[in-house]
């Protein structure tokens, strides 16, 4: 059973990734807050290990010029930690195929960490892609 100061531990560690990886383009902390295995689940497919990824962040940056991922929430239980971020940024750059847009956006993602031995060694991100695209202009639903 975690205790609450390991429950607290796990939140912090966990939510550097949005806010020192991600936004502040930090990426030599995967090193450190990342298990050299590291699994990281999203729409866009699975990426392994530090190195893959490093590129995910970089490419991720490269698209989005001024990205930003606001942690608004944290919940933590066992080895697992809850949450919920508001991902903002500028479509200035190639992005799964898409042209640059000079759009910006604001989504919601939710994103679940397991921790292991003091290490991120597993994400699932769940970003509301299809309301980036929306906002973007790639897709437009119908109003009725």
């Amino acid at each position: 059973m975690a205790t609450i100061a390991g429950l607290e531990k796990n939140k912090q560690i966990a939510r550097r990734f949005p806010e020192e990886i991600a936004t502040e383009g930090n990426i030599a902390l995967i090193d450190e807050y990342c298990a050299a295995d590291i699994i990281d689940h999203s729409p866009f497919g699975d990426v392994e290990g530090r190195d893959a990824v490093k590129k995910q962040i970089e490419e991720l940056r490269t698209a989005w010029a001024d990205f930003s991922a606001t942690v608004e929430e944290v919940i933590a239980e066992g080895d697992m930690v809850a949450m919920r971020v508001t991902l903002r940024g500028t479509h200035e750059g190639a992005f799964m195929g898409l042209e640059p847009t000079g759009k910006r956006f604001e989504v919601q993602n939710m994103v679940f960490t397991r921790i292991k031995d003091g290490k991120i060694a597993e994400r699932w991100v769940q970003p509301d892609t299809l309301g980036m695209m929306q906002q973007l202009g790639v897709v437009d639903l119908p109003t009725e």
